[in-house]
């Protein structure tokens, strides 16, 4: 029987694939769960299927584009203002294979799936008292990159044909600000977890061009499946002395790639992350 969890939970792109599989399993075991997504109308009906299938009402709604900073600065506000304690922040939204930039002109993949979450993070950090988990859903995509995050590259549309590079940045990014977080919050009760979910049939191939992306995710792993290892990292009392460390698709601990366990890397980036978003910080 799986233990009660009646904790509160935060989780970006909670509305489909892997966050809605979280949302459920975590709304099933008790938690308090705030789905903090873009659009209201399409997150609605999904907090009411799981209140029907679980008997769990204490779902709510925080709208939250990752793309547009203002954005991110009003979510944390607004649970902020709740005054409540936040226990796991789960960073799992994300978008692949997309071309563009942010409406602060960053590269579209590397503002939505690092930049966005970095500042969302760093205002929900007086909810997060200790003890409470950041769970970060990188991917194995990180481990097949052999180049260095490029900083000087992300402010500027995307470079690469297929968007592919820049998600693998995009990841990297992911699992060392992870282990900057583990660093630099540790000693405060909050401790980080990444992730590789597996590659899952779900709503962040959306841009990959049909019938690719329909012969693609006849291979995948489920959004169920893919909850897995967010929900080991988020739950597992087990863990709960890990800190800054990264695990595979069924929450089995795994080596990253060597670029991200580089803590000269982690700190430029996070610096350099602290700079862009300095304008949209709640104490600026």
């Amino acid at each position: 029987m799986t233990a009660p969890f009646q904790k509160n939970v935060l989780i970006t792109g909670a509305n489909t694939g892997i966050g809605a599989e979280t949302a459920k399993e975590l709304a099933r075991r008790g938690a308090t769960v705030f789905f903090a997504c873009r659009s209201e109308e399409k997150t609605r009906p999904v907090m009411e299927a799981i209140t029907k299938e679980t008997g769990n009402s204490n779902l709510h709604f925080l709208e939250l584009a990752l793309d547009d900073l203002a954005s991110v600065q009003r979510c944390a506000a607004a649970f902020n203002a709740k005054n409540v304690k936040l226990d796991v922040l789960i960073l799992n939204a994300g978008l692949a294979r997309v071309k563009g930039v942010t409406k602060q002109g960053f590269e579209t993949t590397f503002g939505v799936n690092h930049l966005g979450h970095f500042l969302l993070t760093l205002e929900l950090q007086r909810s997060l008292a200790a003890p409470s988990r950041v769970v970060v859903v990188a991917s194995r995509a990180h481990e097949r990159t052999h180049t260095p995050l490029e900083l000087s590259t992300v402010q500027q549309p995307t470079r690469s044909a297929t968007g592919w590079p820049e998600y693998q940045a995009s990841k990297l990014a992911n699992v060392l600000f992870s282990k900057e977080l583990a660093r630099r919050w540790g000693n405060q009760g909050v401790h980080s977890y990444a992730l590789h979910p597996g590659v899952i049939a779900s709503d962040i191939w959306r841009t990959t061009a049909w019938p690719l992306r329909t012969i693609a995710m006849w291979f995948m792993r489920t959004p169920a499946r893919g909850a897995t290892a967010s929900l080991h990292c988020a739950t597992a009392p087990e863990l709960a002395e890990h800190n800054g460390r990264y695990y595979g698709q069924d929450g089995e601990e795994r080596p990253c790639n060597v670029l991200a366990d580089d803590p000269a890397a982690a700190k430029a980036l996070w610096d350099k992350s602290l700079e862009w978003v300095s304008a949209f910080r709640a104490e600026s």
